[in-house]
């Protein structure tokens, strides 16, 4: 940490303020130099995951690990021609890489279209505030002094809008190609061990998470670096015009999140019904004609969708912190360094995941299958503690030792300490959710298996304990998220909760990267099942992918819960730009809207779980349409036509994300527009106090579900195997509460995190609009 180049120097201060140690040249070197190493670190894993190679050997099967002795692999023993796999794997690999790049092109396209549209509406409606004048207008808090003009605004919070939407489809487009890069030379490297087949699984992961983290945090930085060239001391419509920057970020994350999680469910559903349950064939058996589909779904949803949400929900919890830090006396006095705090931490947090990092790849190896998921959850655990330091760090620095934050109309004093407690709060909230989860959906703890306990008797009953499960899960993550709110919110108002959504999200490379390792090891086992691998290896990938089941759950809890934070945080920023003094629940205007608000989240879920019915209704008739139809296909003589099914997902994916998605983007618009800022402020209350419940039960129930099948399958404890080998009746239940749990794991809960955020942002982006011109039902 010693690098760094801070002076211990007092730059101008407000008399009384004592002001921070770290130099606002440090700070714009520290930022950029962090995000640059978080890239440089991305890239160095990248070059080591291809050290795989996929092209096979023409000397024989041996090939050298680092200690320089050949690993004996595990076809050796059993006479497997070596070149054949590896090929094979290759052309798979090829296959599921081609349909994700087609189907995220063609989702692009569209989402292309919607946000040049959206990009207009967004200049019009804020250029009319002042009616298009470019006259310098008085300040909105601080009516003394000159601001720039709302046409000004207008324009630079689309240009950030556009930043932030190109960012957010980077980070889920190049996440994608590393994830498919790197799947089947995870499964290459199960032939040697577990071991190795995890640290490819793992580095892949991390590839994701840094580049994400570092572009999210570099393009932010730059884009507040050119708007203060225009802007200069006018910082309060400097930060309002960034938050379109988060507004960007998510609405691209709404579209990817529900396009893939739509593609993804109904390919898998399909291939599950047809496969499993009617034909009695193994999943990712080559002979099912969706199997493609069903990977490539992994790929779109789960690493696409979800590298654009949590970019998202951390270009929100940026913004948030910023536009309320720019009406507080840092943005007051023009403190550089104590402004760049969100950014800071954030920088801190990439170097933290750093050395997180190479505990997982190089300290310590993972052996055997048992150490997977110790090894994952020890991620989680060191982050946090490290970050923990580095957070302390930067508090002391960065911050000067008292300050005043903006609390609706007033300024309330806060110390450094209080601010440096915000963020804790908000991270070790992170991981106890991440623990809940990871109890409630793990194979591991009695929850688990008592679903599948409960299969014996059908897959009625397996339903029943299945949503019991999830609704209880939603308990102790609900606490956490309520006392980090208190707590933040007394110390440190609206800022204290943005900051602690940012505490939560400053871990966000490891997050990441335990989360993108799951799909990985998802489409690994496919793979190798469908190049006809040995039974072992299969084993191993199974391992790799119950882990990463569970990690994708805490990951979701995850962003789930930094959700709630921040569109709270976001949902303080409105209402402090709106100018609404208080939001009381009593008043008609707010109540109705709250209580709209609260049944969006059904609405948005009964949308999402429907389009991903209907899609593998399709699926399902596509499947057996070439299981009766194509001669020697359940022989395996022939192979079957996979492009017409991925064809199938990607056209009912594209067709059915537009209607969930014009709902959230709508809904303030039109209530701003046309019920005015109260009603609205129901609305986000209402939507944010549901949303998080189902969103959490949601995912919860899906993920235990899934690890519930799984365990069964598995048959590792002496329990497991009095419930059957695979084909038995209680595996048959277990696989329908599968079949059930998938839309509602990875299509409606995960999505439910950006309806709450998007709404929010997208108001506060509104807000001058609303403010100005909004309520026109109630002017008449």
């Amino acid at each position: 940490m010693h690098s760094f180049p801070i002076h211990f120097h007092p730059t101008h201060s407000s008399g009384t303020m004592v002001a921070a140690l770290l130099s606002d040249l440090a700070t714009e070197v520290i930022i950029p130099v962090c995000a640059v190493i978080g890239i440089l670190f991305s890239l160095i894993q990248w070059v080591l995951v291809s050290r795989v190679k996929l092209t096979p050997d023409r000397n024989g099967p041996s090939s050298n690990n680092k200690n320089g002795f050949s690993d004996s692999l595990i076809e050796e023993e059993e006479g497997v021609n070596e070149h054949n796999v590896v090929a094979k794997c290759a052309e798979i690999q090829n296959a599921i890489s081609e349909g994700a790049t087609s189907f995220l092109f063609t989702e692009y396209q569209y989402v292309g279209i919607f946000m040049v549209v959206f990009a207009i509406l967004i200049f019009l409606f804020l250029g009319s505030v002042e009616g298009f004048s470019t006259k310098t207008q008085q300040c909105t808090y601080d009516v003394h002094r000159m601001c720039k003009p709302a046409l000004a605004t207008a324009l630079f919070s689309t240009v950030s809008f556009l930043l932030g939407a190109i960012t957010s489809v980077l980070s889920g487009f190049l996440g994608m190609k590393i994830a498919t890069y790197a799947n089947a030379r995870t499964t290459l490297e199960a032939r040697k061990s577990v071991g190795k087949a995890f640290i490819i699984a793992f580095r892949s992961g991390a590839v994701m998470g840094f580049l994400l983290a570092a572009n999210g945090l570099l393009v932010l930085y730059l884009t507040i670096n050119l708007f203060k060239l225009y802007y200069g001391d006018d910082w309060e419509g400097l930060f309002e015009a960034i938050t379109g920057y988060g507004l960007g970020g998510s609405s691209m994350a709404l579209f990817g999140r529900v396009g893939g999680g739509i593609y993804t469910k109904a390919a898998d559903v399909g291939a599950d019904l047809v496969g499993k349950v009617e034909r009695n064939i193994p999943e990712d058996d080559p002979r099912n004609p969706a199997v493609i589909a069903d990977n490539v779904g992994d790929n779109v949803g789960d690493i696409a969708g979800m590298g654009s949400d949590l970019f998202g929900s951390y270009a929100e919890s940026s913004c948030a912190a910023l536009v309320v830090a720019s009406i507080s006396s840092f943005g007051i006095n023009h403190e550089f360094t104590a402004m760049c705090y969100p950014l800071l931490v954030s920088s801190i947090g990439i170097i933290v995941c750093l050395i997180t990092t190479l505990f997982a790849t190089d300290f310590y190896e993972v052996k055997a299958v048992k150490d997977i998921e110790p090894s994952l959850k020890n991620q989680l655990i060191i982050s946090t503690v490290l970050m923990t330091i580095g957070i302390a760090i930067v508090s002391f620095i960065a911050l000067p030792s008292s300050f005043t934050i903006y609390n609706f109309g007033v300024q309330k004093v806060v110390h450094n300490w209080q601010l440096f407690l915000c963020v804790c709060v908000g991270l070790w909230a992170g991981l106890i959710i991440g623990f809940v989860t990871e109890y409630y959906t793990s194979n591991a703890y009695s929850p688990v298996q008592d679903v599948a306990d409960s299969c014996r008797t059908g897959a009625a009953t397996n339903v029943i304990f299945g949503l019991a499960l999830g609704y209880k899960s939603v308990i102790i993550p609900i606490f956490a998220i309520a006392i980090s709110i208190f707590v933040s919110f007394s110390f440190a108002a609206m800022y204290g909760i943005a900051v602690a959504a940012l505490g939560m999200l400053s871990t966000i490379a490891t997050g990441l990267a335990i989360d993108a390792y799951g799909p990985i090891s998802d489409n690994a086992g496919g793979i190798a099942e469908m190049a006809g691998m040995s039974h072992r290896i299969r084993e191993r990938t199974d391992a790799l992918d119950a882990a990463g089941n569970t990690t994708a759950a805490i990951g979701k809890g995850f962003a789930i819960g930094s959700a709630a934070l921040v569109s709270l945080a976001l949902f303080g920023a409105f209402v402090s730009r709106a100018g609404i003094q208080v939001v009381d629940v009593l008043t008609p205007k707010v109540f109705i809207g709250l209580i709209v608000g609260a049944m969006l989240p059904y609405w948005f879920s009964a949308m999402t779980m429907k389009s991903v019915g209907s899609a593998a209704l399709k699926m399902v008739e596509e499947v057996r349409r070439q299981f009766n139809t194509i001669p020697g296909l359940m022989e395996g003589l022939t192979k079957p036509d996979y492009a017409t099914c991925v064809k199938i997902s990607t056209d009912a994916s594209i067709k059915e994300m537009i209607p969930p998605g014009a709902l959230v983007m709508l809904t303030p618009l039109i209530v701003g527009t046309f019920f005015g800022v109260e009603t609205l402020s129901g609305v986000l209350a209402g939507s944010l106090v549901s949303g998080v419940q189902v969103a959490i039960s949601a995912s919860n129930t899906g993920g235990a579900w899934d690890n519930a099948k799984k365990y069964i399958e598995a048959g590792a404890s002496e329990h497991a195997r009095t419930l059957g080998p695979k084909g038995s009746e209680p595996h048959k239940a277990a696989v329908i509460g599968d079949t059930i749990g998938d839309p509602l794991k990875d299509t409606s809960g995960p999505s439910l995190n950006i309806l709450i955020k998007l709404m929010a942002v997208e108001s506060l982006v509104f807000a001058p609009f609303f403010a100005a011109h909004g309520g026109l039902l109630f002017k008449l």
